[in-house]
This record gives C-alpha cells, sequence and structure tokens, in this order.
C-alpha cells in the first residue's frame, strides 16, 4: 500500500496534574491545534504558522513539529523526508494547555501517517507515538491525554511509558481561565523543592485517587479532589494572581479550581447535579457568572469540553 504524501493531524490542548496529579493526571480540551504536512521531493522544509505563536516561532527545522518528526523516523531507523508544514495554532503559548505537547504529538502523529504506522482501529499507532512522545516531553502528564483523549493516569515502569484513559463523567464541564501573561515551565519547575514532607505526599495520594473517582462517575467530589500540596504553593511566586484566582473560586464561590499544568491557566471543573453539563444549564451558567466575576477582564474564561479521543487524522491522503 503506498504511504500518503500529505497528511493531517488535530491534537488537542490539555490541563495536566488537576491539582494532586503531579505529573500524572491529565484531561483532554476541546481546543486543537491543526498541523498539515505535505512531503517535498527534495530535502528542504518549510513552516508557515497561523494564530498562537505565529511570528515567534521557528520557521525552519528548529520547529517542535519537525523536531518531533525528525525523531519518530530516527527511531525506525528511517531519515525523515522534506517537508512543507502548515500550523493553525489555537492553544496558547506558555499558559499550561499543552501547547508544546501538541506540536510533539502532532509530529510523531504525522511521523506514523507517512510511515504507515496505524493502530488496531486503523487510526493512529497511538502506543507508538505515546511512548515517542513521552520519551521527547519528558513527563507523560500532557502527552498522555493528547495521544489518548479523555482523562489520564500516567505513570513510568522501568524505559517504558504507561497510561490509562477513561471517560470523563458528562456532568463536568472544564472551564479555562486564561491569562494574556505566560509562564516557562522550566520557570515553574525550578520553584519545586528536591523533597517534600510525608504528609504533604500522604496527602496528594488520597487525593489523586479521589480526583479519579470523582472524574468517573462522582463529581461530587471534585472540590475535595482537587486539594494541593506539592506544587501550586510553591509556584505562587511565579503566578500570584493565578493562585489568588484559585483561592478566590475555592474560598467564595465553593468551586473545584486548579492551576492547569505549569500554569498561568486557572482550571475550573463546573458540573451539575442532573443531565449533561453545557453552557445552557442554569447551574453552567450560574458557575460561569461566579468565575467571570472573580476574574474580572484580565482572563479570558472559555468554557471548553473534555475531547474524547485524543489526537486525530483525516484519513490521509494518498
Amino acid at each position: 500500500m503506498p504511504r500518503p504524501t500529505r497528511v493531517t493531524v488535530h491534537a488537542p490542548a490539555t490541563s495536566a496534574n488537576l491539582g494532586p496529579g503531579y505529573d500524572s493526571l491529565g484531561m483532554a480540551l476541546s481546543l486543537y491545534n491543526e498541523f498539515e504536512v505535505r512531503v517535498r521531493d527534495d530535502a528542504r522544509t518549510t513552516v508557515h504558522v497561523e494564530g498562537e505563536g505565529a511570528g515567534e516561532v521557528p520557521l525552519d527545522e528548529r520547529h517542535l513539529v519537525v523536531r518531533s518528526l525528525r525523531e519518530a523516523f530516527d527511531r525506525v531507523g528511517e531519515k525523515a523526508p522534506g517537508v512543507d508544514l502548515v500550523c493553525v495554532n489555537r492553544v496558547p503559548h506558555s499558559r499550561g494547555l499543552g501547547s508544546s505537547s501538541t506540536a510533539i504529538v502532532g509530529g510523531i502523529t504525522v511521523a506514523a501517517a507517512l510511515l504507515g504506522r496505524t493502530g488496531p482501529d486503523g487510526g493512529p499507532d497511538r502506543d507508538w507515538i505515546y511512548q515517542v512522545a513521552a520519551d521527547l516531553e519528558g513527563h507523560p502528564d500532557n502527552v498522555a491525554p493528547c495521544v489518548y483523549g479523555g482523562y489520564t493516569v500516567a505513570y513510568r515502569e522501568g524505559q517504558e511509558w504507561g497510561a490509562v484513559s477513561g471517560a470523563v463523567d458528562p456532568r463536568i464541564l472544564p472551564v479555562v481561565c486564561v491569562p494574556d501573561w505566560r509562564l516557562s515551565t522550566e520557570r515553574a519547575r525550578s520553584l519545586l523543592p528536591e523533597n517534600v514532607p510525608h504528609a504533604d505526599a500522604a496527602f496528594n495520594a488520597g487525593r489523586a485517587a479521589l480526583m479519579t473517582a470523582a472524574v468517573r462517575g462522582h463529581p461530587r467530589g471534585l472540590y475535595a479532589a482537587t486539594r494541593d500540596r506539592l506544587h501550586e504553593s510553591y509556584r505562587a511566586p511565579a503566578m500570584p494572581l493565578s493562585v489568588d484566582l484559585v483561592s478566590e473560586l475555592r474560598e467564595h464561590e465553593n468551586l473545584p479550581a486548579v492551576v492547569s499544568g505549569a500554569g498561568p491557566t486557572v482550571l475550573v471543573l463546573c458540573s451539575v447535579t442532573e443531565g449533561d453539563a453545557d453552557t445552557e444549564s442554569p447551574e453552567i451558567a450560574r458557575q460561569l457568572g461566579s468565575i467571570r466575576g472573580r476574574a474580572g477582564k484580565d482572563w479570558d474564561v472559555r468554557p471548553l469540553h473534555v475531547e474524547p479521543a485524543g489526537v486525530w487524522t483525516p484519513s490521509p491522503h494518498p
């Protein structure tokens, strides 16, 4: 079967940690970066970027999608072709919504399609994509939901990366509060201590377990499940406004708010008591009003949905 020469990939934004699940828990969100790659007849590479990051990211072989694509080809001992890459970016950069993971997963997914690597369902070979992506990212909490969708628990076992994914209770609606300032993951990680008290580690282990129960069928537990003692307070000096907003939403509105990933975006897991959560629900409308009131004009409050399937490709073009 001939390999395709043009591939389009849609990679979803993600929110990692979800409070207590540092470097392990994540959720895929209905906000997407789109990458289209055409194989060239020569070894040249061109990059065109629209939307987020336009005018800021490199437009050559240094682009993260291209680097990830080439790494994937290297893994199987093949030389990557020259490509024309078009990126339509909707995921804000350096905001804790997994923009770099979309690029890594997107590039590897393109490579999988060009190499003819498919999974059991005929779609992308997600398990292979995940292994390569987690190796490149260095931690799996963002790439796992980007690859598999839904709610994911990611971990490492020896030299392999593992992940378990599942659907999120339809009564839950993720809402992101995106500021107009940025925070690099490297800066956020540099603030974390080498060691933490045993009591704090035990606290987070229990809350991370509760989080899995909450998103999988018991959303009443979300408020307690989103408490954290391992990273948010340590990162507060780098994003005081984010931590303040989390506190405001939790203490005054009783909403399960957390810092999304490394920040500075704030994630709120809104929910309804019955039926599916959507913006037409009076319960959700009330919660959105509270969030917007507390956030003010400096935050872009966006109700989203959980992306159930992760990265996806329309049928590759021959």
